[in-house]
């Protein structure tokens, strides 16, 4: 039997935008797709799903789960279908992120230094000293060519109307490149023909630019910089991906216990001696970079990092400090920071979004929770989310206690529908719901945005969550040149 039967039986909701298909048809960008599965057996489908599932498992593609304090490290689950974007649409996301991160570099920039924002009323200047990502530590500090953002994955959603929506900004240690590029690259072994027949856009060159602009920012004037990638070890959730990047990259992965500080100089110790660091791409969080400022336990970071940078003798990317601007809390003023930087119209909307300091906005959620997404404005991973519509009374009841007790700390935002994409699960096509990360580097050249990014999917039906950590998965993403 051929696929052709699955696709005729594919279901439709309404209320959902589909990336595949409208209420009557295969939407044209797909149709190439849907016409080569359609005549392959739905026994060489399973065969390269398995030899997709076998890839990953070889290749050592895994993620960390942490429960119970003890991290459990699993196979990144990957659909075989890809998930495929227009042109036309890309260059609406694209030209929405620059945007959007030319005025949260503005922000930074300035909440760091004159506090314009603030003194303007714009944005609350309790919100911004009462965020625990504000370091006051990088107040003065001039940073190479004014960038603070360096690396951004800006999540993205798409509600019912097919409108593109700003879910949140990772402005920080952003993760989930090394997941693009690998789904790229077990897609070219499965469907060998089907990339080049339908134009699509590449993303393995993210490496090359990551370090182009890495090198760029080196303070010392060489022609070969000295650039490291700094890990908080094997147990990071994220350690494939550190040891992708560095790899691809031809630079070192480094811990802390790898470097040393000299005369507010950074040095790698090596076989043959101390060697000058210029730029280190850190996935270590500003908490643990420097004991002898942030965390006095941290064994992941380098004792008098902080004073090297703040002199200038060495990059770090991102910047420290990133953490205020990408608060849930202070991702509510966003489009004020486009309108009052820019004076441009945001071209990527915000989810509505509710604070729950506000004694309004508060009593509005907590009489509408089961309606709404509430979420921890310093928490990622999907933890510390209660999902109002599916929360049971208790878990509702003792999620209130919580808000109550700190309501800085949580934002509301209504239940979005988010949209679905045909994934092959149990040798069925079925509908299942995902988001957008796409990457967007920037560097003294300006902002690139890899055609593409990572797209997350909840494979639990029904399920709304497309956290890896919960549960989630994800497929390669293709913008075709259309």
């Amino acid at each position: 039997m051929a696929l052709a039967d699955f696709f005729q039986k594919y279901p439709h909701d309404p209320k959902v935008w589909d990336e595949m298909h409208d209420a009557d048809h295969v939407r044209p960008h797909y149709r190439n797709v849907c016409d080569f599965l359609s005549n392959i057996p739905v026994d060489e489908l399973n065969r390269k799903e398995e030899l997709a599932r076998r890839l990953f498992m070889s290749q050592g593609i895994t993620f960390t789960v942490y429960s119970s304090g003890e991290g459990i490290e699993k196979i990144f689950p990957f659909d075989i279908i890809p998930r495929i974007i227009t042109a036309e649409e890309w260059r609406h996301v694209e030209q929405g992120i620059s945007q959007r991160l030319r005025a949260l570099n503005l922000f930074l920039k300035d909440v760091y230094h004159r506090q314009f924002i603030l003194k303007d009323g714009i944005v609350p200047v309790d919100l911004i000293y009462s965020c625990p990502h504000f370091l006051r530590e990088m107040q003065g500090v001039d940073v190479p060519y004014d960038i603070y953002i360096h690396i951004a994955g800006i999540d993205l959603i798409r509600d019912n109307d097919g409108t593109f929506y700003v879910l949140e900004d990772n402005l920080r240690t952003p993760s989930g490149v090394s997941y693009m590029i690998e789904n790229r690259e077990i897609t070219k072994r499965i469907f060998p023909d089907l990339i080049p027949q339908n134009h699509v856009l590449p993303v393995t060159h993210y490496p090359s630019i990551l370090l182009k602009n890495l090198m760029s920012l080196s303070p010392r004037r060489i022609s070969a910089p000295n650039v490291v990638l700094l890990t908080p070890g094997i147990f990071n959730s994220a350690y494939f991906e550190h040891t992708t990047l560095a790899r691809l990259m031809g630079i070192e992965l480094v811990e802390g216990r790898d470097l040393v500080v000299e005369n507010h100089r950074v040095f790698m110790k090596t076989t043959s001696g101390l060697q000058q660091v210029d730029v280190i791409y850190r996935r270590v969080d500003d908490d643990f970079l420097d004991p002898l400022v942030f965390n006095p336990d941290s064994t992941l970071g380098v004792s008098g990092l902080l004073s090297a940078y703040r002199k200038g003798n060495v990059a770090i990317v991102n910047a420290i400090g990133n953490g205020v601007a990408d608060d849930k809390a202070v991702y509510v003023y966003v489009p004020q920071m486009i309108w009052y930087y820019l004076n441009e119209e945001p071209i990527l909307k915000n989810v509505p979004t509710l604070h729950l300091s506000k004694p309004d906005e508060q009593k509005q959620v907590l009489a509408n929770i089961n309606k709404m997404v509430v979420k921890k404005t310093n928490e990622s991973g999907g933890y510390g989310m209660l999902m109002g519509h599916v929360a049971t009374e208790k878990e509702i009841e003792d999620y209130k206690k919580e808000i109550l007790k700190d309501p800085r700390q949580f934002i509301a935002q209504p239940v979005i529908n988010l949209s679905s994409a045909p994934c092959y699960i149990d040798g069925k096509m079925q509908p299942r719901r995902i988001d957008l990360r796409p990457f967007a580097l920037c560097g003294p050249g300006g902002i690139e945005i890899v055609p593409g990014g990572l797209t997350r999917v909840a494979l639990r039906e029904g399920s709304l969550v497309v956290n890896s950590s919960q549960g989630g998965g994800s497929k390669d993403t293709w913008v075709i040149n259309n």
